[in-house]
């Protein structure tokens, strides 16, 4: 009950604050350069983390601090919930831009926030024009030295399951050269896949050293990038 009520807490909260920054950024923030935006979406990360943590007693802990990137990189996360997107805001440089779906661009005030910042929006069902997208825009935000992040399972993936990493994040490492950073974590444990109740505990997110796509083919990518995810998710706590 105490776990139910924390959450709806922390729900009503966040909420709030998607508001309370979003319009922010949609309205003083469109007057100013993008790093400000940059700056004030970091801000509402930094906001939800210290909120998770002092209504629901939810923490985490980055192992790999050293391998998160500053320059311009292509991030490939694990996806277990919603934790991962508020956190990876707080987490990286602010100069990023995410590969996302269409969909989410007609929310009202997250969505107007999306279209503030370079992102990089694509329709799932487009096949090989969205994968052309990714490919083109994603270079060019790289080229400004951006941080693109993807989550190459496409949608969120419970604790203990399987699904078929995409290849979209890794044929634009392919094409751009850019350095790819893996990341685990298990918060999926803690804040369920599509649930409500968040759990009090630690999060581990476990940042994999950057490596050199040159010379590799898309698929090789995928695979080792697969891989080691997966490896590290299998040595994390699986209980809160």
């Amino acid at each position: 009950m105490l776990v139910t009520l924390r959450s709806t807490v922390y729900f009503v909260a966040m909420i709030l604050s998607i508001g309370l920054f979003g319009l922010g950024i949609v309205t003083v923030g469109l007057l100013l350069p993008l790093p400000a935006r940059d700056r004030m979406a970091v801000a509402w990360g930094h906001t939800n983390l210290w909120l998770m943590k002092a209504i629901c007693g939810l923490k985490y802990r980055i192992h790999g601090k050293e391998n998160l990137p500053t320059d311009a990189a292509i991030v490939m996360c694990k996806h277990q919930s919603t934790w991962e997107i508020i956190s990876l805001k707080a987490i990286l440089p602010p100069q990023q831009s995410w590969i996302l779906k269409q969909e989410l661009m007609r929310l009202p005030v997250f969505g107007w926030v999306l279209a503030a910042i370079p992102n990089i929006p694509i329709d799932r069902s487009a096949g090989r024009q969205a994968v052309k997208q990714i490919v083109e825009r994603g270079t060019a935000l790289l080229k400004q030295g951006r941080i693109i992040v993807i989550f190459p399972e496409g949608t969120r993936t419970a604790p203990g399951e399987k699904r078929r990493y995409g290849i979209g994040g890794s044929l634009l490492a392919e094409k751009s050269g850019y350095p790819v950073v893996p990341i685990a974590h298990n918060a999926g444990v803690f804040w369920r896949r599509r649930g409500l109740k968040k759990y009090p505990g630690t999060i581990d997110i476990v940042v994999g050293p950057a490596f050199d796509p040159s010379g590799m083919k898309a698929s090789e990518i995928t695979r080792r990038v697969e891989a080691w995810i997966e490896a590290e998710v299998d040595k994390l706590p699986e209980q809160p």
